[in-house]
């Protein structure tokens, strides 16, 4: 901490003039006199006030700041300032991302002044570098990302420092003693940034909760939601609301709600789902056509604006989905009781009704609140059975209660002919430029402790696709029905835009090495390129790296009152309804719905767009969670592996190492350039490749070679490989 000058010291006050220039355009609405400046400064003897006064002066002859009044000063302002969010790199510089600029704006370490990643930030440009690139100044910090930070704290005599986790965080937070919250030295915690003075080395924080020991399971999963500012548990007032509703099926109710109870309905989810949001029904017509019914739980009809259960889920926006757990959007008694479409149960729905003839065209459709009656539950592979075989036998190795059973024939009926119809409407899909991503996910085999015990990966297959099919269709039709409507009317829709033209063409330059090619004459020529790709690649060492590249090329999807249609799924009108119990959007969606239904005006356009945008956020936070979880549990299961050899592919080349994901089970870890003793590697940025100055060998992105593991950090979740070589060169 800096102290105060005591009087009498003739100390000279270093860098003064750039000291005084940032105090004063940093407020350069305002003016300051000789004494407020050296308040900031933090000094009060004469030397320094004088030294103070002297500079005021020369600045003034330079023309650099201006006399407002006698005595106050400002800065003269000849520079455009911008705004931007900062994006810090590893080594303390950052780049800020702003709408003025197509580029992004570098910031080196000694111009971020006190800015932190995420943040947004007032700058100026005031140089192009050597190639050509713009180079800027932080003046101020408009709004910090976040105000809480994880990290491990180390506690001395009269202080102590929260080292926060992570590469982009250049600072510890200094916390006073009297501020450590009954933390332990070595303790994971979560600090809130408090204040950061001028003349402060660090921010001053306060530890507001201990999350644990460093290595231990629930603390690491804490961690990481704390760290994005995601709750693990509900506030006690907003469970004893939930359990307060009544959530009983109500004769009154039903009377102002379409009856399907007696039609045919049934649920398909993962075997181990625990809430049912959505469900199917199926009856054939006397007029030849289908009758299909997407019903989804009729949350709204519990979750009522402005009580608190309705504000804890609006500020969670999502459900997050952890390797180890789900954490709820809504409290248990919803999700997974009442709103839950649980076999054998009248459940209140909002349902997308269709009409539809052999050929998937839908001849008449029908919005509105419902009550249901699900008849049936299958899991995904219970599902697939009866469409591979064409039986109504499941087997007891797939079936949910371990035992064989028989399926009712009308109900096998029904999801063959679903299946027959979703496969319609994916061919029309693909044919209008939709992209197929069906990447594989890497989902892990959990003992009693969550220890990871295996790894597993998980396709889409029929059933999955028959399910997203439907939803896709009551997405697509609702978000149609609000948006065709003149005149128009607010809406929340789920929006992708057209994939970036420089991010293709990086694309192309990766995948060509492949011996892929993309087509860029047209939008219809790209998506057909793209899905031709994504099919040829399945199967080949390359496929998840060449997936997760064209996921990276994508816009991401968003929401918003203002529709530009969705790229990917190449929809002009899209939006989520199907999902109310793990999305805040769908509750959104659900209540605009009803309201266009009863007749009533437009809703407040911005209110709605400040909506959309949280949700967009929060699910981006979420995102970030989960694969934060994923990329934990991966290092945890190569804990148990160090002595083994693994085929890898090389997924990542810089020029501080190699990244390399292994084949059998997707776990991503980095062989660093110094381990690498064989040769000096030079880093070829044109070829991806780190190539070998006297050998000549290089080692190049997509190539497989085999590793072993070198070291494993739960903390800080970094994998370290040892590189063994190239399969061929070690079998010779």
């Amino acid at each position: 901490m800096t102290k105060k000058r005591r009087k009498g010291s003739s100390n000279k006050i270093s860098n003064l003039t750039n000291t005084i220039l940032s105090i004063l355009k940093k407020d350069r609405n305002q003016s300051f006199n000789y004494k407020q400046i050296a308040a900031k400064l933090e000094v009060d003897d004469a030397s320094s006030r004088n030294q103070i006064i002297k500079k005021l002066q020369e600045l003034l002859v330079k023309k650099e700041i201006e006399e407002t009044e006698r005595g106050k000063f400002k800065a003269v302002v000849n520079t455009e300032y911008h705004t931007g969010i900062l994006d810090m790199a590893a080594r303390g510089s950052g780049y800020i991302i702003s709408a003025d600029f197509d580029e992004d704006v570098y910031i080196s370490s000694n111009n971020i002044n006190k800015a932190l990643n995420g943040d947004e930030v007032e700058f100026y440009v005031y140089k192009r570098r050597k190639q050509g690139k713009f180079e800027g100044e932080i003046t101020n910090i408009i709004k910090r990302a976040k105000s809480e930070y994880v990290g491990v704290i180390q506690i001395h005599d009269n202080y102590a420092f929260v080292v926060v986790n992570g590469t982009k965080m250049y600072t510890d937070i200094f916390v006073p003693i009297n501020k450590i919250n009954n933390a332990e030295n070595g303790d994971v915690v979560l600090v809130s940034l408090e204040s950061w003075e001028q003349k402060e080395d660090s921010p001053k924080g306060a530890v507001i909760k201990v999350l644990g020991k460093p290595g231990e399971h629930n603390t690491e999963i804490h961690a990481i939601l704390a760290e994005y500012g995601l709750p693990y548990d509900f506030p006690p007032e907003v469970e004893e609301y939930a359990n307060t509703l009544d959530t009983s099926i109500t004769d009154a109710e039903i009377a102002k709600r379409r009856d399907m109870r007696d039609v045919l309905t049934f649920t398909i989810d993962p075997k181990d789902a625990k809430d049912f949001d959505d469900a199917l029904s199926f009856e054939m017509l006397d007029n030849g056509l289908f009758e299909i019914g997407i019903h989804i739980a009729d949350v709204s009809h519990y979750l009522q604006e402005g009580t608190i259960l309705d504000d804890e889920a609006y500020e969670r926006a999502t459900s997050v989905y952890l390797v180890d757990r789900v954490v709820p959007m809504l409290p248990e008694v919803l999700s997974n009781n009442a709103c839950s479409l649980r076999p054998n149960e009248e459940k209140y729905t909002f349902s997308a009704v269709f009409q539809m003839n052999n050929k998937a065209e839908i001849k008449s459709q029908w919005f509105g609140r419902t009550v249901t009656y699900s008849d049936a539950r299958f899991a995904y592979e219970e599902a697939q059975s009866i469409i591979e075989t064409k039986e109504t036998h499941i087997p007891e190795e797939i079936s949910i209660t371990g035992k064989a059973y028989e399926v009712d024939q009308k109900v096998a009926d029904a999801v063959l002919k679903m299946d027959d119809l979703a496969k319609i409407m994916r061919r029309e899909r693909m044919k209008d430029g939709a992209i197929s991503f069906d990447k594989v996910e890497v989902k892990f085999n959990l003992d009693e402790e969550a220890n990871p015990i295996g790894v597993f990966f998980k396709t889409s297959q029929d059933a999955n696709k028959l399910i997203e099919e439907f939803m896709l269709l009551a997405n697509k039709k609702v978000a149609q029905y609000i948006g065709k409507q003149s005149p128009k009317k607010t809406f929340v829709y789920r929006v992708h835009d057209e994939p970036d033209a420089a991010k293709l063409a990086a694309l192309q330059g990766v995948v060509s090495k492949f011996g892929y090619k993309l087509n860029f004459k047209d939008r219809n020529s790209i998506s057909s390129s793209l899905n031709g790709m994504l099919r040829d690649v399945q199967g080949k060492a390359e496929q998840n790296l060449v997936d997760t590249l064209t996921i990276r090329t994508m816009s991401k999807a968003e929401y918003t009152t203002q529709n530009i249609g969705h790229y990917g799924l190449a929809f002009d009108y899209y939006t989520h309804f199907t999902s109310p119990i793990r999305r805040y959007p769908d509750v959104m969606v659900h209540r605009l719905l009803q309201h266009y239904l009863d007749g009533d005006k437009s809703a407040n356009e911005a209110i709605y767009e400040e909506k959309c945008n949280h949700s967009s956020n929060m699910e981006n936070l979420s995102t970030k969670a989960e694969r934060d979880s994923i990329k934990y549990m991966q290092i945890k299961f190569m804990e148990n592996h160090k002595n083994e050899e693994f085929v890898g592919v090389i997924s990542g080349v810089t020029d501080w190492g190699i990244y390399v994901e292994i084949v059998s089970n997707k776990c991503e870890g980095m062989v660093s350039v110094r381990d690498m003793n064989d040769d000096h590697y030079e880093f070829d940025e044109t070829e991806y490749a780190l190539v070998g100055k006297k050998s000549g060998i290089s080692y190049q992105l997509g190539e497989e070679v085999v590793v072993k593991v070198k070291n494993t950090d739960l903390v800080k979740k970094h994998l370290d490989f040892t590189l063994i070589g190239k399969p061929q060169i070690i079998e010779l």
